[in-house]
């Protein structure tokens, strides 16, 4: 294939400089290059280049360039003329040449060299666009993904003959794809950065001679080639007996390690499922006695009648641990014929008649264009159409918003045959186990999909009721609402292309759009009036707290924000009606609009996509509107609500927003348990001070049969996990606290790989990150903040990707995320995580039980705190082959009354240190 690139010679070119403005002063210090010809690396350069200017210590962290080596160096006037002739007649390359070239020719033309006009392309779209379903793709990270062995990383020379073997993987997988889908990314690549699209063209065009066929594992509808797909679907458990424990000795052996304490979680299970008396099960097993594995293989006996077991997690990493890992080593142990499903969203799926209709909508922006080429790519790859196989960190680019499936049958369309959402259905009503996460259970608990009589598990099911709690809470922003009907006035009436200048002859248009504007006006003047009476109530609030964006948040019991003869509950039925006018009224005007369009009168695409747009917003807030109208219309709704009113400025009633949450689960949970039998909630972390009193409260399991067990550990704790307590940090609250922590990151952690700093605050957490950020100690970390470093997915994703990294995280990194695929040496637990009372959640909580003459610090506060604690400590010792430091630097741990609860929960006894003494811990000294 090398034939393609024959006559071309591709430079690699990779700069490391003092900084990233080139007009402020800040020069080249290295220049590297690996020349490419036939697809094969034949020479490299590299020039070390005096910039005559100091480098910061952030570029000396990062390169490990520092003033030393460039000071004797020539500078960039003596290698301009060798730069220019090794770069002469090639095609210039880098990942992110947006960066390499202008600074390049910056630097050229500063030292009196004509800017360098060579064809210019980039790996960074390059890698997204042939590898669409890596989770990174910084060179560091790439080079590992694909396996592309470097020396040096973060320098020039190194780092060019990196980018220079990745280009070539590139090409190479490119020129394996099938001819319609290199067609189809030809047409879109003209969109790329600089001449990018050159390599993509140059590819289809060149295969397209050859006439290839399209190879066996694919199918082509239209012009988009997809995997075929396996619509064999029948295979169910036969009847099998649950092995007695000398049969799980024979089955286990060569497979799976026996142990006693899985083993009698194994056996306790299976007693509890056979008990016609018991409905539910408690389950504490601790990290590493394999309690996923544990409950799949008790339940898989009991699945040959065709009953299903549905699995809840809370994350999609843990997911895809079940359906990757744990699934898969079942069906290898007990041999028995079972086929597991993941269950959730139709938004998950790629709806393929809406993506393809966006292929032909014009041209999108950069990350639009992007991601449909990657899409295209990864649709020769997918069997599921599962968009979590992307690994994108967000999904609110608005391509998703036309490409996520709605969840119809999608009977009669182009692609219904093939389509993804119908196949994941159909695979799921087939299987035996169904894999599911807790929001998605608690809101389509009464699917048909979960089957008869289903058996279910909720793992990790100290979060259970948190997340039905999440997954119930919603919010109508009035603002937004005012905002698209603005937008649509504009549209209709005020731009320069509206569609009442446009249409102004058009009778049936215009004799809508009269009906239609004081409806707009009628409805924008009932929304300031339901912010009004809100922003009324502003005395009767619980909790008061100013952002730091300026918003005030009121939060509200019920009763306080809408009583018996409340003007909010009279005003908003008229809200719904009016709303319901204009939404009607606008899919008039669409309607003459397509008529316009079907009879070529006028180029109206985008109008038509804007307006259609409006009323999809128009037919949220009116789902908004109903929800929020059940839920004032029932006094019992109102006494287990909160209410928050998020006011953006604090002295305008206009700016008004109303957030509604769940206080009491306990209705909603017992609706969700009637649909299921012999349910098991398991979980590391389930008890406080060894009693299931807390959880049974949490989870309204009071009225039900109940089994508890609490596991053994299958190894000896104190041979993994050392722990250690600060006796002499500062006060938490002082701001040399933040400043010790900070100290110690710096000073004590060379011998460590990965590193987790637990802390409550986010504002704290900002504070330490900047004060460490650029410490030459901590050169070869890469230093991650939440809030600071991307999403919280992305920041897991790169931890576990670096070979040393330090995360500074709070909320869901305490017990949220997982990093199965790496060790963690060290977790510093920064302050002990009380729940702060200031966020509204938690002060309605409160407050409720005040009510209800609760103690809440005893039976709320602390066992919340002591969950979290114990999770936070369980990100260390995963398995049995596992090993860490876990470090308490709150010192209230010794001074305050419930820090022996806080001791008791840690499996191995708490050694009590100075700072001084800790250094020698952290560095094994």
């Amino acid at each position: 294939m090398a034939k393609i690139f024959a006559k071309d010679t591709f430079a690699v070119v990779d700069l490391e400089t003092t900084g990233t403005q080139r007009e402020n002063g800040h020069h080249i210090i290295q220049f590297g290059c690996a020349i490419i010809k036939n697809l094969k690396v034949v020479k490299t350069y590299s020039f070390m280049i005096n910039p005559h200017r100091e480098i910061p210590q952030s570029v000396v962290n990062l390169t490990g360039i520092n003033n030393e080596d460039v000071q004797k160096q020539k500078d960039f006037d003596f290698y301009a003329p060798k730069i220019v002739k090794i770069l002469q007649n090639t095609v210039f390359v880098a990942h992110n040449v947006d960066f390499d070239l202008p600074f390049l020719n910056y630097e050229l033309t500063q030292h009196g060299y004509d800017a360098l006009t060579n064809k210019a392309i980039d790996t960074v779209e390059l890698a997204k666009i042939a590898f669409p379903t890596l989770p990174s793709y910084k060179l560091s990270d790439l080079t590992v993904q694909l396996e592309i062995k470097h020396l040096n990383p973060h320098k020039a020379d190194s780092d060019a003959y990196g980018t220079a073997v990745l280009l070539i993987k590139i090409i190479k997988q490119l020129e394996t794809l099938p001819q319609a889908t290199l067609n189809t990314l030809s047409s879109l690549s003209h969109g790329l950065i600089r001449d990018t699209s050159w390599v993509i063209t140059t590819i289809a065009d060149s295969l397209r001679q050859e006439k290839r066929p399209l190879p066996a594992e694919y199918m082509q509808v239209r012009n988009i080639v997809l995997q075929k797909q396996n619509e064999h679907f029948d295979s169910h458990g036969e009847n099998s007996t649950f092995p007695q424990d000398d049969d799980k000795r024979k089955l286990f052996k060569g497979k799976l390690h026996f142990r006693r304490a899985q083993v009698d979680l194994i056996n306790h299970l299976h007693q509890f499922i056979n008990n016609p008396d018991k409905n539910a099960m408690l389950v504490e097993a601790p990290n590493g006695t394999g309690k996923t594995f544990s409950y799949l293989f008790t339940y898989a006996y009991q699945l040959y009648s065709g009953r299903k077991l549905v699995i809840a997690t809370p994350t999609k990493v843990l997911q895809e641990q079940v359906m990757e890992r744990e699934i898969p080593q079942l069906l290898k142990v007990t041999k028995l014929d079972l086929k597991a499903e993941v269950v959730k969203s139709s938004s998950r799926y790629l709806d393929l008649d809406g993506f393809v209709q966006t292929i032909f909508q014009g041209t999108p922006n950069k990350p639009t264009l992007i991601l449909q080429m990657q899409i295209l790519v990864w649709l020769t790859k997918t069997k599921t159409g599962d968009l979590d196989e992307l690994n994108l960190t967000n999904y609110n680019a608005p391509l998703f918003a036309q490409i996520q499936h709605p969840g119809d049958a999608r009977v009669g369309s182009r692609f219904a045959e093939v389509d993804f959402w119908n196949l994941a259905r159909r695979k799921q009503e087939e299987a035996d186990i169904l894999v599911t996460n807790h929001a998605y259970l608690a809101n389509h608990y009464m699917d048909t999909i979960w089957g008869q009589n289903p058996y279910l598990v909720i793992d990790e099911a100290h979060r259970f009721a948190d997340n039905v709690i999440s997954s119930r809470n919603d919010s109508m922003r009035f603002e937004a609402l005012w905002g698209v009907l603005s937008h649509l006035r504009n549209l209709l009436y005020y731009s320069n292309d509206s569609v009442e200048s446009q249409f102004n002859d058009n009778v049936q248009i215009n004799f809508l759009l009269n009906k239609l504007d004081p409806k707009i006006l009628e409805l924008i003047n009932l929304i300031n009036e339901l912010q009004k009476q809100l922003y009324a109530q502003h005395d009767n609030a619980i909790n008061k707290v100013n952002l730091p964006n300026g918003t005030l948040e009121l939060s509200f019991q019920g009763k306080g924000l809408f009583n018996q003869n409340s003007r909010f509950k009279q005003i908003l039925p008229k809200f719904q009606q009016k709303l319901e006018e204009v939404r009607e009224l606008t899919n008039q005007v669409l309607f003459e609009l397509y008529h316009e369009q079907e009879r070529m009168l006028a180029n109206i695409e985008e109008l038509v996509s804007e307006v259609t747009e409006q009323i999809d917003r128009l037919d949220y807030y009116s789902e908004k509107g109903y929800q929020l109208a059940d839920l004032l219309s029932d006094q019992k709704n109102l006494a287990q609500d909160g209410f928050i009113l998020m006011i953006t400025n604090p002295e305008d009633p206009l700016s008004t927003n109303l957030d509604w949450l769940m206080l009491d689960t306990s209705d909603v949970l017992n609706q969700i348990y009637s649909r299921f039998d012999h349910i098991a909630f398991v979980s590391a972390t389930l008890t406080s001070d060894h009693n299931f009193d807390y959880a049974i409260s949490q989870l309204a399991l009071s009225n039900m049969n109940l089994v508890k067990y609490i596991g053994k550990s299958t190894f000896n704790m104190k041979k993994h996990l050392e722990a250690y307590a600060v006796v002499n940090m500062p006060n938490p609250d002082s701001e040399d606290y933040q400043k010790e922590i900070a100290q110690i990151m710096i000073n004590d952690l060379a011998d460590k790989n990965h590193v987790l700093v637990l802390m409550t605050n986010l504002d704290k957490i900002y504070d330490v990150f900047t004060e460490v950020l650029n410490a030459p100690e901590l050169k070869d970390f890469e230093i991650l903040a939440q809030g600071m470093s991307g999403s919280n997915n992305r920041i897991a994703k790169r931890f576990v990707i670096a070979k040393k990294a330090i995360i500074i995280g709070a909320d869901s990194f305490w017990e949220g995320i997982d990093f199965h695929d790496c060790g963690i040496d060290t977790v510093f637990a920064a302050r002990l995580p009380f729940e702060s009372p200031e966020q509204p959640e938690v002060r309605l909580r409160q407050k409720k039980l005040e009510d209800q003459g609760i103690n809440v610090f005893e039976k709320d506060s602390l066992p919340r705190a002591i969950i979290r604690f114990r999770q936070g400590m369980g990100r260390l010792i995963r398995g049995e082959h596992d090993h860490g430091q876990f470090v308490i630097l709150d010192p209230r741990i010794w001074s305050q009354n419930y820090g022996d609860a806080f001791l008791k929960a840690i499996p191995v006894k708490v050694e009590k240190v100075t700072l001084k003494e800790l250094k020698k811990k952290l560095r094994n000294k």
